[in-house]
């Protein structure tokens, strides 16, 4: 890692914590510290189960309660068994709750203004630009690659995700059950894996390596969510399953793909990947792909 990034970003950080206000106990002048605020805003007008809170935000379960706790103490929110499963808990904003985080908003939009103001127009405008470029490259920072059963919720929420994505984009549509869909064992140790990518806990996106003895690996069922992608997950996928695939010892990955997945196909290209005849029947199948992986 280079020095003077490590350096660079520790910079940014000691800039934002103290322009924004995060240093102190009452954040934005009220009698709150940012933690139990942003508790507040996350909340929202419906209610959050308090696992998925904990999760959106990456707070331990110790430290959530602890938040939790002061707020519903001062009357900003209510925690309840969930009336079908009292083993998952909701948390709600009361009608002080909400008047709070209405002047919470309101202070919010003013401490942005207060950032702006000093600058002329094209100094904004820079500005906004690189706030934006930090937030999605810190979100795409924030996603997790995890290995997981094929058969585990989220790895079947992104498969069904993927297949009526498919059936929308193929112009003969798509049928799994037509489709030369590897099998979960496939995709299981020994002989193969399943990623799941996660943003918050949520899962966004997955890919499979089969890992066939004595034959080349394969990637099969890459897919990214819609509202992530530009992330670099894509990339990110190939990477990490090229590095599984060379530790198993193999020196050839392949992948096939539909002609309408322009996007797709031009990752390929770009990550080294070259086109080659057809070494399956996969009918929804029009471009095969070979790269070889460098060994050491």
């Amino acid at each position: 890692m280079d020095v003077s990034q490590i350096e660079q970003v520790r910079r940014f950080n000691r800039t934002v914590t103290e322009r924004v206000g995060v240093l102190h106990d009452r954040y934005l002048g009220r009698d709150r510290p940012i933690g139990e605020a942003r508790l507040l805003w996350e909340i929202g007008d419906r209610g959050q189960d308090v696992r998925r809170l904990r999760e959106r935000l990456g707070l331990d379960s110790g430290y959530a309660s602890r938040l939790l706790r002061a707020l519903e103490s001062d009357g900003l929110v209510t925690v309840e068994p969930h009336p079908e499963d009292r083993r998952v808990r909701t948390v709600r904003l009361t009608d002080a709750g909400r008047a709070e985080r209405a002047t919470l908003d309101r202070r919010s939009d003013e401490l942005a203004g207060s950032l702006l103001e000093p600058l002329n127009a094209a100094q904004r405008a820079r500005l906004v630009a690189a706030m934006a470029e930090v937030d999605r490259l810190l979100t795409a920072a924030t996603v997790i690659l995890d290995p997981v059963d094929p058969d585990h919720p989220d790895a079947q929420h992104c498969l069904r995700s993927y297949f009526a994505e498919l059936r929308e984009l193929f112009d003969t549509g798509f049928d799994p059950a037509r489709s030369l869909l590897p099998d979960a064992g496939e995709l299981r140790p020994p002989r193969g894996l399943f990623l799941v990518a996660r943003l918050h806990g949520e899962p966004v996106g997955c890919a499979g390596l089969k890992l066939p003895p004595g034959a080349p690996a394969e990637i099969k069922r890459m897919w990214v969510a819609p509202h992530t992608r530009g992330l670099g997950l894509a990339r990110r996928f190939l990477t990490e399953l090229e590095a599984r695939a060379a530790r198993h010892g193999c020196d050839v990955l392949r992948l096939d793909t539909n002609k309408a997945l322009d996007a797709a196909i031009g990752l390929y290209h770009s990550a080294g990947f070259q086109e080659v005849p057809a070494f399956n029947d996969e009918q929804y199948a029009h471009h095969w792909f070979e790269k070889r992986i460098p060994q050491g």
